[in-house]
């Protein structure tokens, strides 16, 4: 993968017309970008809080959009790595940030982050408001790279954070729970209103924090089996799991990873889909 592509500040003037233009550009709010713009100063505040930047850390934020939280971001950590794909909001960000702000011009899910990590000497802390249309894209794009990150702290639609943190035997409880479970500790911080942002959602937003599990406390052999274990398991999550695992049911002992045949998807703890999908993986050459 190519490494990320960047810019700097530039010198170059334009005419009063040409700024004006691009002035309305970066203001509106794109559809295709999922935007909305955060704007209350009061939640900017709680959730600066929440992240507590520290100067030295390795920071990166994904979607700054106009800035709203990336401010307060330089101010605590010193600078600051940004991705933002929107071209239109570029040129605000590096006159407003200067030298506290490395702008990283690609599309999240193309983005490296362990080449972060690598370029920062250091584990990285992510920051986002994420977009609504890829959120958990975006989230099983980071998967693999969470041995080399500290903390996460996202703006996400409530309903993704509830299935995110949702335990077995709720309703919200699902494939996204158990990837992440069983890869980072997690907890709902703030529930965020439609109005703090322009344009305002018509559902409420969510702030929660990741964090990294040690390696030493990961049981999961092989992501990738996991994974497909979990997609045949929620597939049709009204039938028994006897019937959503049936191509994998003569190499699996349900009873010995406390599975009844007779479960639905939801009912299946997280520990259980790992001891499940460890009797059907090998060791894997690296941890996650």
């Amino acid at each position: 993968m190519s490494g990320p592509v960047r810019f700097a500040p530039t010198a170059t003037s334009k005419s009063s017309a040409t700024r004006t233009k691009a002035q309305a550009m970066a203001d509106q709010a794109k559809k295709r970008f999922g935007q909305n713009f955060l704007h209350d100063q009061n939640m900017v505040a709680k959730i600066l809080a929440i992240v507590d930047p520290r100067p030295g850390q390795a920071l990166v934020e994904i979607g700054p959009g106009r800035g709203a939280l990336t401010q307060g971001l330089i101010r605590g950590a010193g600078r600051l790595t940004a991705i933002e794909i929107d071209r239109d909001l570029h040129q605000g960000l590096l006159t407003r940030f200067g030298r506290g702000l490395s702008l990283v011009a690609q599309d999240v899910l193309t983005v490296d982050f362990a080449e972060l990590a690598d370029q920062a000497g250091q584990s990285i802390r992510i920051v986002g408001n994420l977009p609504y249309n890829i959120s958990s894209p975006i989230l099983f794009h980071l998967l693999p790279v969470a041995h080399r990150v500290v903390d996460q702290t996202f703006m996400l639609q409530k309903e993704v954070v509830d299935r995110m943190v949702a335990s077995e035997g709720s309703k919200t409880y699902g494939r996204l729970s158990v990837m992440l479970q069983a890869r980072y500790q997690m907890e709902r911080r703030l529930v965020v209103p439609p109005g703090a942002f322009t344009p305002a959602p018509k559902v409420d937003s969510a702030i929660v924090s990741l964090w990294p599990k040690p390696v030493s406390e990961i049981g999961v052999r092989d992501w990738s089996t996991l994974a497909r274990l979990v997609t045949a398991a929620f597939a049709t999550r009204r039938k028994m799991i006897r019937n959503n695992l049936a191509a994998e049911l003569d190499r699996l002992d349900l009873a010995a990873a406390g599975v009844s045949e007779t479960s639905r998807a939801e009912e299946i703890s997280v520990d259980q889909y790992v001891a499940l999908a460890n009797q059907l993986a090998s060791p894997p050459a690296s941890p996650l």
